[in-house]
């Protein structure tokens, strides 16, 4: 009797869990997308908790969303096993939708979420890759809210590596966009877009700031952006927060002390309110930085302490523990308290030097180990094998003595081309010193006005036999020279499209005109002019920015407009002597 109560029991349990599964509404289904997509800017739990209401469903266009929203959602939880199996899951539902737009629709998401979680690992090539991927297919629906979404990603992509004033148009013309377009967005949407784009807008100010500090109008940018991100974050506290932070360094940089207080205070009680570990030991480590700069050291100890105390606990030994314990020590060496002085810089000069080389060393040592080893084993092997055979001993001899010589042959060949590409590297880098210095020194450019050039019609032009002599009117000449560059200036040369072209429609002038005028006042045809302007962005790029010479040569080659990556190393090369991986390896 007791078995088939027991079994009438589970049946009825397996049934009812059974019934759980069901086929969301498109209502349903877009309403949860949302509250996902608001919670990744303000509680990860609660988002992976709407994700698992989506997992109800029994629609594969349902579940693929979740678990491609969940694999990012556990990135940020720092679970990458889980994050990579979610989106595994995802592609998996993908391929059982049939082929439709609204296939294309929820790839171009998933593309969204790999990049994302490829970002927060550092893989930036790869990053870009799932970007410029989704793009394609959200332009093949006319999906224009997700393609403002992959061009703000992009956005921040050359923020990290450097390229601010690129990252700000992209964003600026998302901006405008948004204004001139809310009707497509939902309320919810709208606030989160616009939160997030004055967010990043004020990064990006601010970025191009610490590159640039004597301009200080850039500073006034970021701090006008990262309020107005404030004002829209009422809902999304990691962007409020993350927002705050950012305005609190910027008036620091201002000497504003006490606003850079008020705001710090501001996100502790927030990081308090939401359980945010890492904006608390943040903000903890900015007082006790800005304690520091105003001369309150027992206070900025409390703070610094905390850091420490937060750091060891939870084994997050980051920038703020490290530097945490580099003012430290600068604190108890003003306090003269030799020990303590000496305890915190041992452990940020330990420890830092460990945090930034641990991978590199290893591997480094690891392989070293291996070499030497099997190296050892082989002559050992040789040594017992031909121990009493004098022939085989005299031919080893002879075979060390022919090894040294390679080797040393090879070492001096090595060094002189190191130092040969040494030499062409400085002499760059003081041309691109030099040129920096002159446009710093130079007034500002003047963009002129679209003022159309008419040219004339080529019968007009009169030509001899063998060289065509172009005559064109001096001011004409000039006005086209100057809307070169102007168009320079705006980094236009960056685009895939700035062919002859291209650039004689924008300067209002025909090809041939223009072939003729880039001929006579740079030397060069247009072609050797417009990659010659692209290789001299990279190179000042690879000089002034480190983390751009970590970027794939394929990547660079997109972000200056190659199409591929087989002429831009060689356009490189051309120019430098050396190809883009072993001119930034020598730097």
């Amino acid at each position: 009797m007791r078995l088939i109560i027991s079994f009438l029991f589970l049946l009825v349990l397996n049934t009812s869990v059974a019934q759980q599964k069901k086929e969301l509404t498109e209502q349903e289904y877009v309403a949860l997308q949302n509250k996902i997509r608001f919670s990744i800017n303000n509680d990860f739990n609660l988002g992976l908790k709407y994700v698992g209401e989506m997992l109800q469903s029994t629609n594969d266009k349902h579940l693929a969303f979740a678990n491609g929203a969940a694999s990012y959602l556990y990135q940020l939880k720092n679970d990458i096993p889980k994050s990579d199996q979610k989106y595994a899951l995802a592609l998996s539902y993908l391929k059982k939708i049939p082929e439709s737009g609204e296939k294309t629709k929820v790839h171009s998401y998933l593309y969204n979420y790999r990049g994302l979680t490829e970002w927060q690992r550092g893989n930036f090539s790869k990053a870009l890759e799932s970007y410029q991927e989704g793009i394609k297919l959200s332009t093949k629906i006319g999906d224009v809210i997700q393609i403002v979404k992959f061009k703000s990603n992009i956005a921040l992509l050359n923020e990290v590596i450097g390229n601010y004033q690129l990252s700000i148009k992209i964003l600026r013309q998302n901006a405008n966009f948004l204004d001139e377009n809310e009707n497509i967005y939902d309320k919810e949407q709208f606030e989160n877009s616009k939160s997030n784009m004055y967010t990043n807008l004020g990064n990006s100010y601010e970025g191009y700031y610490m590159k640039n500090q004597t301009k200080t109008y850039l500073l006034d940018s970021a701090e006008f952006f990262y309020k107005k991100a404030i004002t829209y974050s009422e809902k999304y506290i990691i962007n409020k927060m993350t927002s705050k932070l950012s305005l609190g360094n910027v008036y620091l940089m201002k000497k504003d002390t006490k606003s850079a207080e008020k705001v710090y205070y501001d996100v502790i009680y927030y990081s308090i309110q939401n359980n945010n570990k890492g904006y608390f030991l943040t903000a903890n480590y900015n007082l006790g930085d800005l304690y520091y700069s105003m001369k309150k050291y027992d206070k900025a100890l409390i703070f610094l302490k905390r850091v420490d105390s937060i750091s060891l606990k939870n084994k997050t030994l980051d920038n703020s523990f490290f530097k945490s314990n580099y003012i430290q020590a600068k604190i108890y060496n003003l306090k003269d308290e030799p020990e303590l002085a000496y305890k915190h810089s041992k452990i940020y000069l330990d420890e830092y030097e460990k945090y930034e080389n641990k991978l590199r060393d290893e591997a480094v040592e690891i392989n070293y180990k291996l070499g030497v080893e099997n190296l050892g084993d082989e002559m050992l092997a040789i040594q017992e094998k031909y121990k009493y055979e004098v022939f085989w001993n005299k031919a080893l001899k002879v075979f060390y003595v022919l090894l040294v010589i390679g080797i040393v042959f090879l070492l001096v060949k090595n060094i002189r081309d190191k130092n040969k590409a040494h030499k062409k590297m400085n002499a760059l880098i003081e041309e691109f010193k030099a040129n920096l210095e002159k446009k710093e020194q130079a007034p500002a450019p003047q963009i002129i006005a679209e003022i159309e050039v008419e040219a004339p019609e080529l019968e007009d032009v009169t030509f001899k036999k063998e060289n065509a002599n172009l005559t064109i009117d001096e001011a004409k000449e000039n006005k086209i020279v100057e809307k070169l560059l102007a168009l320079e200036e705006k980094l236009e040369y960056l685009n895939a499209d700035f062919t002859l072209s291209y650039v004689a429609k924008k300067v209002k002038t025909n090809t041939t005109y223009l072939s003729y005028i880039v001929n006579k006042r740079f030397g060069k045809s247009f072609g050797e002019y417009s990659n010659e302007l692209k290789i001299n962005y990279v190179i000042n790029q690879m000089i002034t920015n480190h983390l751009y010479r970590k970027y794939s040569t394929q990547a660079i080659a997109e972000s200056v407009g190659f199409k591929n990556a087989v002429s831009f190393a060689k356009s490189f090369r051309k120019r430098t002597g050396v190809s883009p991986a072993q001119f930034a390896n020598n730097i």
